[in-house]
């Protein structure tokens, strides 16, 4: 072991007998470990479902789209088509009053189907699929054989829409279902008509395809576009979260190597001036440089610890430092901090470590936290020390080149507070969310 009173060592046995902070309840453990699962408890974090909720979003986006466009065919159709038809040939059907009733009925039904789906209401399907079956055979009932394959007889071309309506969000089946029924109601009115000639047949056939195929490409087309834009969505989102991360990690560890180099090049300076004799080992300014020197590199290797309370951690790191030099360290920790930017830690737990190492004797060390504001605390016997304050000795200042330490967009919200009577000296720092 080197004779450096300030070297970092391995921890002693009043470090080895502190024990981590059990997980916070309501905080999912690791299955091996046992420990808090990184970020579980911080929504800022990367969030795997991301990319789930923006497919998610899109597909509802492109859903809706097509329930617009469904009502509005269903009601252009049963309006523009359909009631011209009616009362153009009013004078010639069979049982006029109940075509028009029937249209009325029909417009109804769709009204309230249109309104439900517009709104993301229910819908009773079974009943209004009854409903419009019975209108069905009414209406062709109603028409007469005059107007078998007429535009009067409104349900040939329109009731398909409108099944359409009522099956929208559900399996294609229940759609060709009733679609199969409407054919073969108008199979059966054929039937009863006696049109049963080559050409009505041949009839038949075309507006039995006509108005199945129309209804059924529209829902199924709308179902394959939701799902193919769900997917995009979901393609995109992942791409987008894994360059993002990957370009954070980047960032991450060149801000890291850059940090390293500052820290290390204030410790190397210290330790030039030893071998160089221009420094007396004995000093305790010197002493004090080389024990800052250490404690920044100590908290520097703890940020990159991958633990549930990083700032925690890191004061930790500093506190156990100064505890094998003899300090009683008593520790108290109330709540669990919120996801922090290193910057933001380090501002917390830089003046800390600075005090920490001209403690003597003792020192209390408080951290507070909530949601939205975290309060670290330090009360150390008031002595003197050989050397000026935090931030006036020759390397003890966050060293100028470090990325963290420069100024940045949330540097208001760190306070720190500095005060000694001649008895304690208490330090704070204070960090608010704004």
């Amino acid at each position: 072991m080197s004779a450096d009173p300030y070297a970092i060592a391995a921890p002693t046995d009043a470090g080895a007998r502190r024990r981590p902070p059990r997980p916070p309840v309501g905080r999912p453990a690791e299955p091996r470990t046992g420990l808090p699962v990184p970020g579980a408890d911080h929504p800022d974090r990367s969030d795997p479902a991301g990319p789930g909720r923006a497919g998610a979003g899109v597909g509802r986006a492109s859903e809706r789209g097509g329930r617009v466009v469904a009502v509005a065919i269903a009601a252009a159709w049963h309006v523009a088509i359909g009631l011209p038809a009616v009362l153009s040939g009013w004078s010639t059907l069979t049982a006029p009053l109940v075509v028009g009733v029937g249209w009325l009925v029909t417009a109804g039904a769709g009204a309230f189907a249109a309104g439900r789906l517009l709104t993301g209401g229910t819908l009773p399907v079974r009943r209004l699929a009854v409903l419009l079956l019975a209108l069905d055979v009414a209406v062709f009932a109603a028409a007469g054989s005059t107007h078998l394959f007429t535009t009067a007889n409104w349900v040939w071309s329109t009731l398909g829409w409108f099944f359409v309506l009522i099956c929208w969000g559900r399996p294609v089946t229940g759609l060709a279902v009733l679609l199969g029924a409407h054919s073969a109601v108008a199979l059966g009115a054929l039937l009863a008509y006696g049109a049963t000639e080559p050409a009505d047949l041949a009839r038949y056939a075309m507006y039995a395809y006509g108005t199945a195929s129309l209804p059924l490409a529209i829902s199924f087309g709308s179902a394959t576009i939701t799902s193919l834009a769900r997917e995009r969505a979901e393609a995109a989102a992942a791409a987008l979260a894994a360059a993002a991360e990957r370009e954070a990690a980047e960032q991450a560890l060149r801000e890291r190597r850059d940090r390293l180099r500052s820290v290390g090049g204030t410790a190397g300076d210290v330790l030039a001036d030893l071998a160089a004799g221009r420094a007396d080992p004995g000093d305790p300014g010197v002493q004090r440089r080389a024990a800052l020197a250490a404690a920044r590199l100590r908290r520097l290797i703890a940020e990159s610890d991958d633990v549930p309370d990083p700032l925690l951690h890191e004061i930790r790191a500093a506190a156990d430092l100064a505890e094998r030099h003899g300090v009683r360290i008593d520790l108290a920790t109330v709540g669990v901090p919120p996801a922090l930017p290193v910057r933001i830690r380090r501002r917390l737990a830089e003046p800390l470590t600075a005090a920490l190492v001209d403690a003597r004797g003792w020192a209390r060390l408080t951290v507070v936290a909530g949601p939205d504001e975290v309060v670290v605390g330090l009360v150390t016997p008031d002595e003197e020390t050989t050397g000026a304050d935090f931030g006036t000795l020759d390397g003890a200042g966050p060293p100028a080149s470090d990325p963290y330490d420069a100024a940045g967009p949330d540097d208001d919200q760190v306070e720190h507070l500095d005060e000694r009577d001649g008895t304690i000296r208490w330090t704070q720092t204070r960090w608010r969310r704004r």
